[in-house]
């Protein structure tokens, strides 16, 4: 008798189904969100537009590309079949349900919250049972960043429901540190290995002290972060110079990885300027503590620039990977990298530089999200949807 991953290649792999729903509802959730700025309200969600727009690009959107993601690669790192079958599927319904119930006020909050909050509670159990098993330790720092995302998540709701604005936003702030830290660790795995392998270069081993001092300096924000959550008052010149320091470190970490070779190639080129918005971001973040500029601008450089860009570019890449196609960019794609990089500088250094222009802004980087979110859908829905090209089961 069949299985259910057997029947249904959209149960094979997490990447699969996540990839697809994450691009369909960022399509869909920010045309809704495209109306609400121009005065068409499309949509009445639980705690209004503004909340459910930042809540749900966080938690349902880069949540699910991260979940799709991981729980796709903790097979390759420790040699145990991923989720697949029922068991995706469910954890999927669970996604699916928690949207709903927070885009179509009706069910009991206190259940909404309970569905949205264990998506990521079950991811990170189940990327703690697989490292653990197979003993890859090295994979288990995974683990903790996951859980306190699932915190941030709560931390989120718990800010609506005691009509609380700081505990939203500072728990808001937390998830992009958070995700933020997933990209420079995943970065700095992914990115040099990617460039060396496919321009046939000597890749420059990595530098102890940068990596540890890089890193070290995201964590050490992250923590600070977590204590502003928890709502323990520290100077915002303290944080603020971590990130300075964070933001000086990453470009030189970006530089060793050769990106000035990969113009022709954008599966490449668009990780390499996905990760220099991290930097990027994190200088208007502490600009804008130090009470130069908004804070804001710096969030929208990471959220929209290299979080937006690198999960296209990611997408793609592990799309082809474990579909058991080739590496090649598909018509389009390039230019539907480039329009999330518009986006990012749209969103950020633009509106840093001209702050006049700020409507037109929001609309022209949202359609740019779109339209490039929705070029990788005209893609990759028929291949996502389909059995593995060699045959092989994921």
């Amino acid at each position: 008798m069949s299985s259910i991953a057997d029947r249904l290649p959209l149960a094979r792999l997490a990447f699969r189904p996540f990839f697809l729903l994450a691009a369909a509802f960022s399509l869909l959730s920010l045309l809704l969100w495209l109306g609400y700025w121009h005065g068409v309200f499309l949509l009445s969600p639980r705690a209004g537009m503004l909340w459910w727009h930042q809540h749900e690009m966080l938690f349902g959107v880069v949540a699910a590309v991260v979940s799709g993601f991981l729980l796709t690669a903790v097979q390759t790192w420790t040699g145990l079949r991923g989720l697949h079958g029922g068991p995706l599927l469910g954890l999927v319904a669970l996604w699916l349900a928690a949207r709903l119930g927070l885009a179509f006020p009706g069910l009991p909050e206190p259940l909404v919250v309970a569905l949205d909050v264990s998506f990521l509670v079950l991811v990170c159990a189940v990327m703690a049972v697989m490292v653990i098993r197979a003993r890859r330790w090295r994979n288990l720092v995974f683990v903790p960043v996951l859980a306190i995302l699932a915190g941030a998540n709560l931390g989120s709701h718990l800010g609506v429901a005691r009509g609380d604005p700081e505990l939203v936003r500072q728990s808001s702030y937390l998830a992009v540190m958070l995700v933020t830290l997933i990209m420079a660790v995943l970065g700095g795995r992914v990115i040099p290995m990617f460039t060396a392998n496919r321009m046939g270069l000597k890749r420059r081993p990595a530098l102890g002290w940068l990596e540890g001092a890089a890193l070290g300096s995201l964590a050490v924000a992250v923590l600070l972060q977590l204590a502003r959550t928890f709502g323990i008052e520290l100077p915002d010149a303290l944080l603020a110079s971590i990130l300075l320091l964070a933001a000086v470190l990453h470009p030189l970490r970006l530089i060793r990885w050769q990106g000035v070779a990969t113009a022709r190639e954008p599966l490449l080129w668009s990780l390499h300027l996905s990760y220099a918005f991290v930097p990027l971001g994190l200088l208007l973040w502490a600009f804008g503590l130090f009470g130069v500029g908004r804070v804001e601008l710096g969030i929208h450089a990471i959220t929209v620039g290299a979080m937006g860009t690198m999960m296209l570019s990611m997408m793609c890449r592990v799309s082809l990977g474990h579909t058991g196609r080739p590496m090649r960019c598909l018509p389009g794609v390039g230019v539907a990298l480039g329009l999330l990089v518009i986006a990012g500088l749209s969103r950020s250094l633009l509106l840093a530089l001209w702050p006049s222009v700020t409507h037109w802004v929001y609309s022209a980087s949202i359609v740019c999200w779109c339209a490039g979110y929705g070029l990788f859908l005209l893609h990759y829905l028929p291949i996502l949807s389909a059995p593995r090209l060699d045959g092989q089961m994921g």
